[in-house]
């Protein structure tokens, strides 16, 4: 027994040396040329056998030839998929012939070389000509910009609504991301919106102008439930949270009648003279109709488009919009008295929105940053674990409030 073994063991060793003959480079294109014949010229049995056997026989050959092999079989849908499968998880010198152009490969095939290869490997799976979604969403899963950005110029890739929401997280770091995302046609508003954050200028524009909603139809359709909702006193949480992202009104009338300034006017003309203070802009939120934790992402955010549409959004003129920034103590002018392109900027986003679509884009943002939209406060001993995760989940409002704050 012990010589039987010495004897495997001396073959092993023997198979593993560099053999540089000629018979052997003769066989191995031989089984090149046969597994590359068509369809109508080999029996598929035939072609597996001889695609097996090609296979043992590229586990010992050097990469040129491995990249000959590759490059043979370039286009040839025909080729036994395990030795294919081989090629393609290969060096990439050898994986680049397939992997690009070879359609013989199914997205299980794909996404096993997603997960087990190299960047360059995945930049070229982002580059194929038909990417579907779920190779899509597992290329979405790393942080690898050049594979990201590919994916989204490639006209040929489809990207699941959960392969979008993995860029639009990835987007936050990735700079010229957001601009690629917002031309996609999978983008949904819920992603565009809180995408709107970190995004440049000209994309926000596009968010604000393109993504929101003016809701009229949805106005028009619930109309009657307001009247029902105010005879109950807006006693169902539910269900005044949920008119209150829907309703025309934006400024909060019951609180102005709590407020120690006469109106919204009032309380920024103020704000404009002393400058803001957060109680003085905690109040302006609340005579707004946005949560404390709205007013503040609108009023810390630098690019400005968020106060452009805060003020359209209540009705505001063009004169506060001004005081709302001195309030803030940004710069109107610049030294040789021209306007600031950053002010300038704004008032030109404030012309160009639409009243309707600015207040479905604030009330939107109200909903999702407090992401308090909850049909229960729940009680921890009550609550089914499997509901919970659900909500989080798929709660589109705690979705961007995740996103939104980096959670």
């Amino acid at each position: 027994m012990a010589e039987l073994n010495n004897i495997i063991e001396n073959i092993d060793e023997a198979q593993k040396l560099p053999v540089n003959g000629r018979a052997r480079r003769m066989l191995l294109r031989r089984l090149i040329d046969f597994v590359a014949l068509p369809a109508t010229a080999v029996a598929p049995q035939d072609r597996c056998m001889g695609g097996d056997i090609l296979l043992e026989m590229l586990f010992y050959a050097s990469v040129e030839d491995r990249e000959f092999c590759a490059r043979r079989l370039q286009v040839t849908r025909e080729a036994p998929r395990r030795l294919m499968r081989y090629l393609a998880m290969n060096d990439f010198q050898v994986a680049r012939h397939v992997l690009e152009d070879n359609e013989g490969f199914d997205a299980g095939d794909l996404i096993e070389f997603v997960d087990n290869t190299t960047t360059d490997h995945r930049l070229l799976i982002a580059k194929r000509k038909r990417v579907g979604p779920s190779v899509s969403e597992r290329l979405c899963e790393r942080e690898e910009p050049s594979v990201l950005k590919a994916l989204l110029l490639n006209p040929g890739s489809s990207i699941s609504e959960a392969g979008m929401d993995k860029l639009v997280r990835h987007s936050r770091k990735i700079e010229g991301l957001p601009g690629l995302l917002i031309k996609r046609l999978e983008i949904i508003p819920s992603q565009a919106m809180a995408m709107f954050w970190w995004s440049s200028g000209a994309t926000r524009r596009v968010i604000l102008q393109r993504q929101a909603a003016d809701r009229t139809e949805l106005v028009d359709l619930c109309a009657d439930v307001f009247a029902v909702a105010a005879e109950e006193k807006w006693a169902d949480e539910v269900a005044r949270k949920t008119l209150q992202l829907i309703e025309r009104r934006q400024r909060n009338r019951a609180a102005i009648e709590k407020s120690p300034y006469d109106s919204l006017e009032h309380a920024i003309e103020v704000a404009a003279e002393r400058g803001l203070d957060p109680e003085l802009a905690q109040e302006i939120g609340f005579l707004a109709g946005v949560k404390p934790v709205t007013i503040a992402k609108i009023l810390s955010d630098q690019g400005g488009e968020g106060l452009a549409v805060l003020c359209k959004a209540t009705g505001l003129k063009r004169p506060y919009l001004t005081m709302l920034w001195q309030a803030l103590r940004r710069p109107l002018e610049l030294e040789n008295g021209e306007p600031h392109p950053q002010f300038a900027y704004m008032k030109e986003t404030y012309e160009l929105l639409a009243v309707a679509k600015a207040q479905t884009t604030l009330r939107y943002w109200n909903w999702s940053l407090s992401s308090s939209f909850s049909p229960r406060k729940p009680n921890t001993s009550e609550v089914d674990a499997t509901e919970a995760s659900n909500e989080t989940r798929f709660s589109a409002s705690q979705r961007t409030a995740r996103l939104v704050f980096g959670r």
